[in-house]
């Protein structure tokens, strides 16, 4: 067999079933090998930023491998923004490049680019295959690497030559030198429960690790032994249910104002799975500052670097929380939680008003409780992140790390791909989707049963946001001035298209159109001054925040 046909075998042999990619030249030995092989379902998006998106969203919602195909130069740089977004999110991806031929390597040849290069900053490991011989290694070791400790894109670039050479010993278990690092602090456990034991008002911080270590359920029963309120990271949403009397939901920059008070207020914080990211703790000194706390993460490079923790243990999220939920005393925190509930904003939206928060919660009463539900990145992504109530672990789709506009269409894809019996949501503005709506084309193409949601606002309304707060009202270059009909738009590529401004219009259109059976774009205009808040200023601590100073 030539190496194509072998890195094919070895993609099955690793439990891949599906890719997602786009041809080009330097990979076209491999399609061609692809269309005789059968058997792997692939995706070809309009464009392959596209495509690494789709395999992201993919990953995010199956607990599986995503898998991107990509030729080499402008095809391999097109995939680096994909890269990072998973990078940041800690999202398992092997993403395969072709490359030049060996000869042509370091010559400026057409269409060649040091995409190892480029993207070693952003992924976990990469690798230049030079012989045909080293591709079942580097496909299992690839895996490997992506999937152990703290998940991460690989990249595997092969150049065409490798594609063709030919291949004769036989497909064998042959990794025997790739281990894992594991790291185990010698804190003593004891002493930790002692802590937890003793603590009055404590805030369980739950980030996106909670997801990744499957130890959703292990969070919960923790919670629940120690009667501990649960506040979530942007990546976190989803991993305790947002109707659970424990859980408050967002916290940080955009974070309810009970749940920045209550974290400024305790006198313990319990991080599990989070980074102590900027847009969470705003001021590191001001973050918590009456609490001890106590970090589990599985990354040892994540303790103390942006807050210090006065306890840290360094291992299996799953297995530390079941430990602690083991050894420590059930709790009654009544007086704490009525604390909090006290700590709310009284401010009240009208609920005819075309609102973010009323929109969603008519999303939330229509779609099924397990709807997938991705977005691209700005006040709609804040807004869902705030209103809609997510039940499980792998609901929520969003780039967090990065913050990538244009990522949500084709994250949906993905997400729909792995998930063919379920509701798919995208949630998404006119600035983002205006950067990749040409994935409209593949969402048409297979037939894929999205919802979009489109909220728009006419403008950068993030940017527009923090310009109306930060710099005197001076709004350059956020408007969007040109007229496009998103419903015409949608119609072009034989998609349904609705144009809504009412809550009772929005209602209409959610009973009448077939959610989960066909593919359907929803524009619902809203006022361009609608802001997302709480907000915390820059620099500020997280109960410092402006409050709703116009709905």
């Amino acid at each position: 067999m030539n190496g194509a046909r072998l890195l094919l075998d070895c993609l099955k042999k690793q439990g891949v079933d599906t890719l997602f990619g786009y041809p080009g030249g330097a990979v076209i030995p491999f399609y061609d090998e692809l269309y005789e092989y059968g058997y792997f379902n692939h995706t070809r998006t309009a464009h392959e930023q596209g495509a690494i998106h789709a395999a992201d969203g993919y990953a995010r919602s199956s607990k599986k491998v995503g898998v991107c195909i990509a030729t080499s130069g402008p095809g391999a740089t097109n995939t680096v923004t994909g890269i990072a977004t998973a990078f940041m999110d800690s999202v398992p991806l092997v993403v395969i490049t072709g490359q030049v031929p060996t000869t042509l390597l370091g010559k400026d040849s057409f269409q060649e680019i040091d995409i190892t290069g480029v993207t070693m900053s952003i992924t976990k490991h990469n690798y230049l295959v030079r012989n045909v011989d080293d591709i079942s290694k580097i496909v299992e070791e690839a895996f490997k690497v992506a999937t152990t400790g703290r998940p991460g894109p690989v990249l595997i670039d092969i150049p065409k030559d490798i594609f063709l050479a030919e291949y004769r010993e036989e497909l064998s278990d042959i990794l025997d030198d790739y281990k894992t690092e594991e790291h185990e602090d010698d804190i003593d456990l004891t002493e930790v429960v002692k802590i937890i034991n003793e603590s009055k008002k404590p805030i369980i911080y739950a980030g996106g690790g909670i997801k990744i270590a499957n130890a959703s359920k292990e969070l919960n029963s923790f919670a629940n032994k120690l009667d501990s309120p649960v506040v979530n990271t942007l990546m976190g949403l989803g991993s305790i249910d947002r109707e659970c009397e424990l859980s408050l939901g967002l916290v940080g920059m955009h974070g309810f104002r009970e749940n920045n008070l209550a974290v400024t207020n305790s006198d313990l914080i319990i991080a599990v799975g989070a980074r102590f990211s900027d847009r969470v703790i705003g001021n590191s000194k001001g973050f918590a500052p009456k609490a001890n706390i106590i970090h589990i993460d599985v990354d040892i490079t994540e303790m103390n670097k942006n807050k210090k923790s006065q306890y840290h243990l360094v291992g299996d999220v799953k297995k530390i929380l079941q430990n602690l939920t083991k050894d420590i005393s059930a709790k009654d925190n009544t007086h704490w939680k009525n604390d909090i509930e006290n700590y709310k904003s009284k401010y009240r939206i009208d609920k005819e008003l075309f609102h973010p928060r009323n929109i969603f919660e008519l999303l939330n009463k229509k779609l099924d409780k397990d709807v997938l539900v991705a977005t691209d990145v700005g006040q709609h992504q804040l807004w869902t992140a705030q209103y809609f109530k997510f039940k499980n672990d792998r609901q929520f789709i969003t780039s967090g790390g990065l913050g990538t506009m244009g990522f949500g269409l084709g994250a949906s894809i993905g997400a729909q791909v792995a998930n063919k019996d379920k509701q798919v949501m995208l949630v998404t503005g006119d600035g983002s989707f205006n950067m990749n709506c040409n994935e409209l084309l593949t969402i048409a193409k297979y037939r894929l049963p999205v919802i979009i949601v489109l909220l728009n606002n006419r403008t950068l309304g993030m940017v527009r946001q923090w310009q109306d707060l930060f710099c005197d009202k001076r709004y350059a270059q956020t408007d969007n001035d040109f007229d496009i009909n998103y419903r015409l738009l949608s119609n072009v590529y034989g998609i349904k298209g609705y144009s809504v401004d009412s809550i009772d219009k929005l209602d209409k259109v959610l009973s009448d159109c077939e959610i989960g059976k066909e593919p359907v774009l929803i524009e619902c205009n809203i006022d361009k001054d609608f802001g997302v808040y709480p907000i915390v200023p820059p620099s500020k601590n997280i109960d410092e925040f402006i409050e709703c100073i116009r709905v």
